[in-house]
Formats: structure tokens, C-alpha cells, sequence
């Protein structure tokens, strides 16, 4: 791969076939590594043009999300390390700021870029530097509110910013016809902004009216501008609009890009139209699937058959169930119907199905009315999402004792996804909050029962936290449930030596553990925890009295976990009997696939064994030497 002094020399064909040998290095490795295909493929010539352009990475580029920036990453001198996408010790699948100064922020939730171009313009005037700023959005990061914060200040601040807006749905704009392009390339040429600036500067020098004259001839302009392009709600706010642009047009995209660069004055959005999977058949065709996908086929687009359930989609086909049978039975999701498995419950009741994009903030407020009216919402978001919306989980849901039903997805690590993506908070913050019932299955039809439970529990929240991952029996029966209790765990085998307190899927980790403990002549009690709030302190006090040590294991943080709390709770002569807590230790978990990362930090059953292990033989041998003391004495 050419660098990018050599890149910045190429014509438009050169440009051309460059992007063509961009997509095949992104196919190949996520075909391979899995990853953020469609998006990545669709901003290809994007992401050239704007290298091209500016002077980066002195100018500065943004990446809403950031799930879009493998070709950034192949042209600011990773080509060589691309292959090691996703993988624990390779590239991020996210911008990263250790990894290149080309990384401006670490970025992997949605809507924050226009925030951060905003402080950093503000910062950089403060400081009198010279730079551009180039925020990068998708039309689906618009759809949430702090994007809409962050375009009001900047309106009203009027930084030089240029905002690329990324309408890879065609949700704001269908058509990109001969009359726009024309008009793109009229009001972005020098001279033509020249002019337009002289003349407003004359105008608002006029005595008495020259500012109301000004606002009037601002407002027929963007009145004008409104009836060939979609830009006038920007225009209102005071950002000029451009587009929209063919994003997969090169040379149109350098020159659009080279006139709004050289204008000085405010706020600048350049509306860009581009294709999601551009370049890849099956991606193309179903961009959805290719989002976020596994590795796969290259040749045919297919991923490996699972031969178990996702969780989520024991989610779906529950909550489809129950909505069969109740009709007060509805289904909140923030942009993530695929992902959460709910396209299950909107075939079955498409009108009690509601996708509100990226606002998991007005997911969180959006069914606590709903609750309030005496439905029965089920929120799904994933647990890194959700930590967008403690505030409206408190207020809206928890104060008033809402019957809002949270369903926790992807909680814990997520593996290949990194920092921004691992749902390690959720049980620090979920079990601190009054009026909570918070449960936690070990496998898919402890779920399925959950959720049965939560549609009929009535007198106050409750979440759901469940793992990215399947369940491993692959048999959940959806046609029947079993009645579950809140706040009582289950005993799965019995011993002496050591209690394994298990959350969620932790579970199986303690039953393998327990089964390395056998094999060296020593027993354990497993305890299921199923409900992180309430405790089953009794059978937890009991299990803990029973056996010498005892270990907590949780797929989250130790700090604020359930081994802290169970620590909290327990009786003060039973308090010395804990050896450790199984879980994160306090620090941002890096990228990695499951296994890698469960091993890297302790938490296999191999690990954990070893640590018990080595404690219960120690005491065997303290134990032996305080016998023939006494004897002895």
C-alpha cells in the first residue's frame, strides 16, 4: 500500500483503482476476522477524498463510531498490520488514539462526533492554532439526541467546522440528480463564495437595517437552496449546507470537498450519498446481515451454520410468544432489531414493535409511559449501550417503581469489539439502584422463564442481563415455560472443600472448575445465583458454612459486583472464608476473541482451579501442622 504523500500525488483513475484494492484488503480480513463490513465498504471513496483533501492528520478527522474507519486505517500506514483486525494484540476495529495520530478520539458509540469537533474548534481558537476540523456522521448517528445538541451550539458558535453527513440509508435524501450536482459545484467554487461573502459584509454595514436585511436575504437563500436540495433544516440552524453528493463519485467528492475547505467563515455540512457494502455482492444486497457479521465465506457471503440459539433470539421468540398471548405485551429497541433478536416479536405484532434509533435515552423514558398506560415494555439494549441512559433508568423508571422490563444484552465481554463494546458495568450500576429485580440466566431456558416472569411481575422493573454468545444445549422448548421465582438461587452440586458462586454464564465456568477440583480429590458446592438482586443470602450463608472456602464468579467487574455485595451481606465470622472474586479486574478490557480474553485475565476454568487449588492445599498443610500442635501441647 502506496503512503500517503504518494496517494495525495494520484489522479482520479489511480484514485480509482486504489479503492478497488481498499475493498479487497477490508473483505479479506473481515471475511477471515469478522467485523464492520457494510459500513466500511461504503466510504471507501470517502474516506480517500478526505485524506486527499486535508492536510491530515494536522487537520483533523472525526469518526462518529468509528465502525466505518478500515479504510482510514489501511491508508494512514496499517496496511501491513491490517490482517490483525480484531485481534487480541492486532488493529482495533475502532479509531484508536495509541494506535496513530491519524486516531483523533477513541470512538465507538454513535452521535458523539460533532460534540468533539465542537470542543476541539473551540479549544484550537482558544489556543489561535490553524486547522480544519471534519466531523464524519451517519444518517443513523443523527437520529440521537446529543447530535442534535451539538448542531444547535454549533450553529450558534459558528466554528469553522465542515461536517461530513454520511446518508448511507438514503433516509434524508433518494435522489442525487445532473440540477444538485450543478448547484453543488455553483456554491462551493471560490469565487461565487467570494462574492456571497462581500456582499453580506456590505449588507449588514447599512445603518439601522443592515442586520435585519441580512437575516432576510440568509433565510430567502436557504429558502431558495430548499427547493432543489434537503438542507434548509441545517441552513435554519446556521450551518451551510452542500450536497447531496454522489459518495462514490471521486473526482466530484475531491473538487465539493477542495471549495468547502477554502471557505473560512462558520459551519459547513457536506451531505455525502453512499452505498452500504459498496463493491461486495452479498454485502450490497443484504447490508444488515453485513453490519456486524462473523467471519464468512468471501466467495458465497455465507457465515458457518450455529447448531445452537443465539440468546437473542430466544429473546425474540419468547417475547413473540407472550405477545401472541398478551396484547399488552410490547417491544422498544434503539436501532438494533436484528441484533436483539426482536424482528421475531415485530412478525408477530408489528404494531406493538417500536425501533426509536439511536436514543436509548428515549427507549428508557418512551416505555416508562408506555408501562404507566398499563402496558408491558420490553426495552432490549445491548449493556454497553445502556450505560446511555442510567439517568432515565433512575428518573423515569425506578423512582416512580415503573414496570419497565430492561433486557441486558451482550452483557460482559463481548470479545473482538474492545473497550467501547465489553458490557462489564451493568451489575455495578443496575444492583445500586432502588426497586430493582435483576436476574441473570445460566442458560437459554432459565431465560426463556425470566421472561415469562418479568411479562407478569407487575409492581416494579426488571432487567435481564444475558451473554453475547448460544446456548449450549440448543433444545429451549418455546411452546411451554416453568415458573420462576425471584430471588431464590439453585444448588447444582454439593461438596466441602469450596463453594463456587456462580452468575449467569459463569455457571458452566464453575461446573468445569468444580469437575478440575474432582479430578485432585477435592469437592465442590456450585450455587446458580439466577437473581443479582434480591440475594438468596440464605442459600448463599449455607453454601458458605458448608465448605472452607468459598469464590464468587461474575462476567463483570469486580469492583461493584456480586462478590463484593455477597461480601457485604454475608455474616462477619463467614466473611474470611472468601479466597477471591472471579471477574474484571479495574481496568478497560482489551480486544480478543472470548476464550482469549476469559484465559488472559484468569477466569477459565483451568485458571480459577489452579487458584483454588493451590489455597486449599496451603490450608490442608496449615491445618495438619495446627493438629500436631495440639497434640503435641
Amino acid at each position: 500500500m502506496k503512503r500517503l504523500s504518494e496517494i495525495r500525488k494520484m489522479n482520479a483513475s489511480e484514485l480509482g483503482d486504489l479503492a478497488g484494492e481498499i475493498r479487497e484488503m477490508i473483505i479479506d480480513a473481515v471475511s477471515k476476522n469478522g467485523g464492520h463490513l457494510a459500513s466500511s465498504l461504503g466510504v471507501v471513496e470517502l474516506t480517500l477524498a478526505l485524506h486527499y483533501v486535508f492536510n491530515t492528520p494536522t487537520d483533523r478527522l472525526i469518526w462518529d463510531v468509528g465502525h466505518q474507519s478500515y479504510a482510514h486505517k489501511i491508508i494512514t500506514g496499517r496496511a501491513a498490520e491490517f490482517a490483525s483486525l480484531r485481534k487480541l494484540g492486532g488493529l482495533s476495529g475502532f479509531p484508536k488514539i495509541s494506535e496513530s495520530p491519524f486516531d483523533t478520539y477513541n470512538t465507538g458509540h454513535s452521535s458523539t462526533s460533532l460534540s468533539l469537533a465542537l470542543g476541539e474548534a473551540v479549544g484550537r481558537d482558544l489556543r489561535h492554532e490553524k486547522y480544519k476540523i471534519i466531523p464524519i456522521i451517519g444518517d443513523g448517528s443523527m437520529t440521537a439526541g446529543m447530535a442534535f445538541e451539538a448542531l444547535n451550539q454549533i450553529g450558534h458558535l459558528k466554528k469553522d467546522i465542515i461536517i461530513i453527513l454520511n446518508d448511507n440509508e438514503h433516509s434524508i435524501s433518494k435522489n442525487v440528480g445532473a440540477l444538485s450536482e450543478y448547484l453543488i459545484r455553483m456554491i462551493t467554487a471560490p469565487l461565487y463564495n467570494r462574492l456571497r461573502r462581500r456582499s453580506y459584509a456590505i449588507i449588514r454595514k447599512i445603518p439601522r437595517y443592515g442586520r435585519r436585511l441580512y437575516d432576510f436575504i440568509y433565510k430567502q437563500e436557504a429558502r431558495v437552496k430548499g427547493f432543489f436540495v434537503p438542507g434548509s433544516f441545517f441552513e435554519e440552524l446556521g450551518i451551510r449546507y452542500f450536497g447531496p453528493v454522489d459518495g462514490h463519485n471521486l473526482p466530484l467528492l475531491i473538487e465539493v470537498l477542495k471549495g468547502v475547505k477554502d471557505i473560512d467563515n462558520g459551519p459547513k455540512m457536506v451531505h455525502v450519498i453512499t452505498r452500504k457494502g459498496k463493491g461486495y455482492g452479498p454485502a450490497e444486497k443484504d447490508p444488515a446481515v453485513f453490519h456486524g457479521v462473523g467471519p464468512f465465506d468471501r466467495k458465497t457471503g455465507k457465515t458457518a451454520k450455529r447448531d445452537s440459539l443465539a440468546y437473542s433470539e430466544i429473546v425474540g421468540r419468547t417475547l413473540a410468544e407472550i405477545a401472541r398471548r398478551d396484547r399488552r405485551v410490547v417491544a422498544v429497541t434503539a436501532a438494533m432489531k436484528m441484533g436483539t433478536g426482536l424482528y421475531e416479536f415485530e412478525k408477530q405484532a408489528p404494531g406493538r414493535f417500536f425501533d426509536v434509533g439511536i436514543a436509548e435515552q428515549h427507549a428508557v423514558t418512551f416505555a416508562s409511559a408506555l408501562a404507566a398506560k398499563g402496558f408491558k415494555p420490553f426495552v432490549s439494549i445491548y449493556s454497553t449501550f445502556l450505560q446511555r441512559a442510567v439517568d432515565q433508568i433512575i428518573h423515569d423508571v425506578a423512582i416512580s417503581a415503573q414496570p419497565v422490563r430492561l433486557l441486558i444484552d451482550r452483557a460482559g465481554i463481548v470479545g473482538e469489539d474492545g473497550e467501547t463494546h465489553h458490557g462489564l458495568s451493568d451489575i455495578g450500576i443496575i444492583r445500586n439502584i432502588p426497586n430493582f429485580i435483576y436476574l441473570t440466566p445460566s442458560n437459554g431456558t432459565e431465560l426463556r422463564d425470566m421472561l415469562y416472569f418479568a411479562a407478569e411481575h407487575g409492581t416494579g422493573p426488571v432487567a435481564i442481563r444475558f451473554p453475547r454468545g448460544s446456548d449450549r444445549s440448543g433444545c429451549v422448548d418455546f411452546s411451554a415455560h416453568e415458573r420462576f421465582e425471584a430471588g431464590r438461587s439453585k444448588r447444582l452440586s454439593t461438596g466441602r472443600d469450596v463453594a463456587l458462586i456462580a452468575a449467569g454464564d459463569m455457571v458452566s465456568v464453575a461446573l468445569e472448575t468444580a469437575a478440575l477440583l474432582k479430578e485432585s480429590g477435592f469437592s465442590a458446592t456450585v450455587l446458580n445465583l439466577l437473581s443479582l438482586k434480591p440475594l438468596d443470602m440464605r442459600r448463599i450463608e449455607k453454601a458458605v458454612a458448608e465448605t472452607r472456602l468459598f469464590v464468587s464468579l461474575e462476567n463483570g467487574y469486580v469492583s461493584g459486583g456480586v462478590g463484593e455485595h455477597i461480601l457485604f451481606r454475608l455474616n462477619r465470622e463467614l466473611r474470611s472464608r472468601m479466597l477471591f472474586a472471579a471477574g474484571f479486574p479495574d481496568r478497560f478490557v482489551e480486544q480478543g476473541s472470548m476464550l482469549e480474553l476469559f484465559h488472559l485475565y484468569g477466569l477459565d476454568p483451568h485458571s480459577i482451579a489452579r487458584k483454588i487449588l493451590r489455597a486449599l492445599k496451603v490450608r490442608n498443610i496449615d491445618e495438619k501442622r495446627h493438629s500436631v500442635r495440639r497434640v503435641s501441647g
